[in-house]
C-alpha cells in the first residue's frame, strides 16, 4: 500500500494540486497496480487486521473488512453504500458472505470504478451492485436511501470529513448505521507536516489539514452531524505494525521477487529502509473504528 508514491519518479508532482479531489484521484493514479498486487490474492488497498498468527497482507485486509462489517451490523437484505469503495473487494466479499441485497459504490478514481464494473459483470452480480463516480462529500442519492453507509480507510481523505458525516446522516434511513475504518493521529499535538517517512507520505499528500484530529474531535463531528451516542475506537495495535513488518519484508518473498523486476525491488528496499524512523512515526498514528447510528 502506497509504497509507489516516490518509486513513481516524475509523476509524484502531479499529486500536487490545490483541488482536494483532485489530488486524492492523482494519488491513486500513479499507483502502479502490477507492483502493488504483485504475488496477491486480493486488491484490497488496506492495511489490514492483523491478528495472531496473520502473516500476509490478503487475510489481514479481509479481517478488516470484516470487522467493519461487524461494527456496521451488515445483515442479509440490507441497502449499503461503501463510499471509497477501491477496487471493491470488501463489497463482494459482503454480498457472498453476508447476503446483503444490494451494493452501491461510489469512487472518485475512475479506473477503481471501471474495475468493480467489470467484476460485477464476470461475477453475475451487476444487478447487485452500482458502481459509480462521485464525491463523498456530495452524494447523489435521495434522503432516507440506504441501510448502512461504509468507508474502509478511505474518510480521511473526504474534504472534509464532517461534510461526509452530514451527507451520510442524509442518505441513511432512520435507524441506520454510518461505520468507517479511519487514519488519525493519536492527538492533537502530532504535526502531520513532520511525517518525513517514505511509506507514510501519503499522511502529507492526502490527509488534509481538517481531517486531522483525534479521537475525541472526531466522535464530536458525528454528534454535530446529527449521530447518536457515536463510538470511536482505537484498533491500532492490530494494525500498523503487522502492516509495517509485512511491507519491510515484501520485497524478500519469494513469490513476489518472480514476478517484479529488480530495479522496482530495489528501489522499494531503498524505500523501506528506515524501519526505526517508520516505528516512531506510526507510534503517532491511530486507527480507529467509528460507528454512529441515525435515529
Amino acid at each position: 500500500m502506497f509504497e509507489n508514491l516516490k518509486i513513481a519518479g516524475r509523476a509524484i508532482r502531479t499529486v500536487f494540486t490545490a483541488d482536494p479531489i483532485t489530488r486524492v484521484r492523482r494519488f491513486y493514479e500513479i499507483q502502479s497496480p502490477d507492483v502493488e498486487f504483485a504475488a496477491r490474492r486480493t486488491h484490497y488497498m488496506n492495511v489490514g487486521y492483523w491478528s495472531d498468527g496473520v502473516t500476509d497482507i490478503d487475510t489481514a485486509a479481509d479481517a478488516l473488512a470484516d470487522r467493519l462489517a461487524d461494527a456496521a451490523g451488515l445483515k442479509p437484505d440490507d441497502t449499503v453504500l461503501d463510499v471509497g469503495f477501491g477496487y471493491g473487494d470488501q463489497d463482494f466479499k459482503w454480498l457472498r458472505e453476508r447476503q446483503v441485497a444490494k451494493v452501491y459504490g461510489l469512487n472518485i478514481t475512475p479506473h477503481h470504478v471501471e474495475a468493480a464494473q467489470r467484476r460485477a459483470q464476470e461475477e453475475g452480480l451487476a444487478d447487485r451492485t452500482d458502481f459509480r463516480l462521485g464525491s463523498a462529500t456530495e452524494l447523489p442519492f435521495e434522503d432516507n436511501t440506504f441501510d448502512r453507509v461504509v468507508a474502509l480507510e478511505s474518510a480521511f481523505h473526504f474534504y472534509p470529513r464532517s461534510a461526509f458525516f452530514a451527507e451520510a446522516l442524509r442518505v441513511l434511513r432512520p435507524g441506520g448505521v454510518l461505520a468507517t475504518a479511519d487514519i488519525i493521529p493519536v492527538s492533537g499535538d502530532v504535526v502531520r507536516a513532520a511525517i518525513q517517512s517514505g511509506p507514510l507520505s501519503f499522511v502529507k499528500f492526502s490527509i488534509p489539514k481538517e481531517n486531522w484530529h483525534d479521537r475525541d474531535t472526531y466522535r464530536q463531528q458525528l454528534v454535530e452531524a446529527g449521530f447518536a451516542n457515536p463510538e470511536v475506537r482505537s484498533i491500532k495495535d492490530r494494525t500498523w505494525e503487522g502492516w509495517r513488518a509485512y511491507m519491510a519484508e515484501r520485497t524478500n518473498d519469494p513469490a513476489f521477487r518472480a514476478v517484479v523486476k529488480p530495479a522496482v525491488r530495489k528501489s522499494m528496499a531503498a524505500h523501506w529502509k528506515n524501519q526505526d524512523l517508520m516505528k516512531r512515526e506510526l507510534a503517532q498514528l491511530d486507527y480507529v473504528i467509528a460507528v454512529g447510528h441515525k435515529r
